[in-house]
């Protein structure tokens, strides 16, 4: 694997590296001695997959309250997002910036979401597939967003008038969280 620093403290965008024949490619995804060694958390414990039907959704700006805090590896496995990380830790030299790309299945890129930021991402294509690895089991009662357009964080969202569900559409900024 490839670790890239990203402009977001702690955020790394993990590219496969891979070994192509006539056949295709074998790339590793994740090794814990490899993740160990570009200093992020190797403790992955809950995987999740994520199926969007139609364009233009969005999901999130999520995350887990104490003490469920948890670092996630994100990565689109068919489709393509527009995913976005927001940095809610106060000792952070970025805190309150966003971090944004597009992941793309055919690309196989991850970005690695460090504990303490927020997380969403909008859909490019119909029947987009999303598989999260987790460094902490889910708890509902933890379960925390932000509202996905407060204006704090100037988010270029590239669908307008998103596909939300109502949770996602009634979370508050986040200066009424702070």
């Amino acid at each position: 694997m490839i670790f890239t620093r990203t402009p977001l403290s702690g955020a790394v965008l993990v590219d496969l590296e891979r070994h192509e024949d006539e056949r295709g490619f074998f790339a590793r995804s994740w090794c814990q001695r490899e993740f160990r060694a570009a200093g992020l958390s190797d403790r992955l414990v809950q995987a999740s997959l994520s199926f969007t039907r139609r364009r233009g959704t969005l999901r999130g700006l999520h995350y887990q309250g104490p003490p469920h805090e948890e670092d996630k590896l994100v990565r689109c496995t068919h489709g393509a997002i527009w995913d976005v990380i927001v940095d809610l830790r106060p000792a952070s030299a970025t805190y309150l910036r966003h971090y944004a790309l597009e992941l793309r299945a055919d690309s196989g890129r991850a970005l690695f979401v460090p504990t303490g930021c927020a997380h969403g991402f909008q859909t490019l294509e119909d029947e987009t597939q999303v598989f999260y690895q987790m460094s902490a089991f889910y708890a509902p009662d933890a379960g925390r967003g932000i509202r996905w357009n407060d204006p704090r964080f100037r988010i270029p969202w590239p669908i307008p008038d998103p596909i939300l569900h109502p949770r996602d559409a009634a979370y508050p900024d986040y200066r009424s969280l702070a």
